[in-house]
């Protein structure tokens, strides 16, 4: 692929190691958000490369990861409806809810069908008239313009047989719930370059001046990463705490502000549970009652249970992905939880941490406490 090999150069990584080496004084910690760059770094062997006295630590950026028991438990009951299709995308579908999961609700009769697009999920409607097609629509900001213009061109369309079942989650409240929590020790953060991509930086302004925390927005390749750690060092050595954009090339301050405008036609801002964590406020998004129509929470009010809190039965997904444990701290890592039986969703995901230092030992051998 061109431009990848320059963000590959092992010459490069070296030179960032180097200098990285010589400016560290002191132990630091930080967190990368996105799960994407989780994998890139335990993939790589970045882990590995790092000085001794820097600690990284995964947070809640897997979106398969965070979307709760209670979710799942709504999905599998839709798909076991007659009169409903449930559509999703592949890396839901293993992802354990309270008693089953969407795959394990298939296997005993349940209609699901699994998409590479949420346009898909419309065209399936718009070719189905006679059955009900629901699309599970998970994620970060990054997803959500691709569902909210699913719900514009069903509505264009005059579809009724059409419905999202919403689990969006936004990152800088995440974050500042983990600021908050009594048990951090978070220094600073990498934050998700493909967030911001769609978002914008105005958001992590604030969270770096409240507090105190240094933000590197950095991209997903080995260089990016190591990058990202270096401004982030730099910064905590000096003593500053400001926001920097190491994945330039992508991100710009204000973001992409059509794709804002499609979320925000369609979205508004409300309180979402987070699985392990807990209700964040104002840290998701719901249908406006513009498009309630297309709200299957809200359209299918019988048959499905409330979206109510529910623990994983022991998973310590929760702490995992706040960054107080490391996968090889859990009782069950490589036991009784597998990606072929997962107790959590951070082992189904292809973004989960817990997947992450299973499928790459050596990350997993020399995985050591965050606290």
């Amino acid at each position: 692929m061109k431009y990848l090999n320059e963000y590959r150069d092992a010459s490069v990584v070296k030179k960032l190691l180097s200098e990285l080496g010589s400016i560290v004084t002191k132990p630091w910690m930080l967190m990368e958000v996105c799960g994407g760059q989780t994998h890139s770094l335990v993939k790589n062997g970045v882990l590995n490369m790092l000085p001794d006295k820097i600690t990284m630590v995964h947070g809640p950026g897997c979106p398969v990861c965070v979307t709760p028991v209670s979710m799942i438990d709504q999905a599998v009951a839709l798909s076991k409806r007659n009169d409903v299709l449930l559509c999703s995308f592949g890396d839901m579908v293993r992802v354990p809810g309270s008693s089953k999961s969407l795959m394990q609700a298939r296997s005993e009769g349940g209609h699901l069908q699994i998409v590479y697009s949420p346009l898909d999920a419309v065209k399936l409607a718009a070719d189905n008239p006679q059955k009900e097609v629901v699309f599970f629509a998970v994620g970060f900001e990054t997803t959500a313009p691709a569902n909210a213009l699913a719900v514009l061109q069903a509505a264009k369309l005059g579809l009724s047989n059409f419905s999202i079942l919403v689990s969006h989650v936004l990152v800088p409240p995440a974050m500042e719930a983990i600021l908050d929590d009594r048990f951090n020790t978070i220094h600073g953060f990498l934050g998700a370059g493909h967030v911001c991509s769609v978002m914008g930086m105005q958001e992590y302004h604030p969270l770096a001046a409240k507090y105190k925390v240094p933000i590197v927005i950095t991209g997903f390749e080995p260089v990016d990463l190591l990058q990202g750690i270096l401004m982030a060092v730099r910064q905590l050595e000096a003593g500053n705490a400001t926001l920097e954009n190491q994945y330039a090339r992508v991100v710009r301050e204000t973001g992409n502000l059509e794709a804002q405008a499609v979320i925000q036609e369609v979205f508004e801002v409300a309180d979402r549970e987070w699985r392990g964590i807990g209700i964040i406020p104002q840290s998701g998004y719901k249908v406006r009652e513009k498009y309630r129509q297309y709200d299957a929470e809200q359209k299918y009010t019988e048959g499905i249970a409330p979206s109510l809190p529910h623990a994983d039965v022991g998973c310590i997904a929760g702490e995992i992905l706040r960054g107080i444990k490391k996968p090889a701290q859990c009782p069950h890592f490589r036991k009784t939880c597998t990606p072929l039986n997962p107790l959590g969703a951070p082992m189904v995901s292809t973004e989960g941490a817990c997947a992450a230092y299973y499928h790459f030992s050596q990350a997993y051998e020399s995985a050591v406490s965050p606290i």
